[in-house]
């Protein structure tokens, strides 16, 4: 299994976990209140989406990545297309951003 397919694992597991939040507002949602860990993007989000999440975990000190589609990311979670989502555990934010390192996903 390439390192890629383990990332996508592990955010169906977190969201099994009932530890993601999906979707722009509850993406949001989940930076501001301080919740989220880890905030992923997808590649193929629009640039409005990617800079406004780059700027707004920038500002909260919060983790953010490029990974995957927005198939990809929804398909991980059981759900339809997702653009964005956060890991609100530390422990799997830890270990999804270790392993997006290790697969070259881009981290700001």
């Amino acid at each position: 299994m390439d390192s890629k397919q383990k990332v996508l694992n592990m955010i169906g597991l977190a969201t099994r976990a009932g530890k993601v939040k999906s979707g722009e507002f509850s993406t949001e949602k989940s930076v501001k209140s301080g919740r989220a860990r880890l905030v992923i993007v997808a590649e193929d989000a629009s640039e409005n989406t990617r800079k406004m999440f780059e700027n707004m975990c920038r500002y909260h000190h919060v983790s953010v990545s490029f990974f995957g589609s927005k198939e990809e990311l929804g398909r991980a979670m059981g759900k339809e297309m997702r653009a964005s989502l956060a890991v609100e555990d530390q422990n799997l934010a830890q270990a999804i951003g270790k392993q997006m390192t290790i697969n070259g996903g881009s981290e700001v």
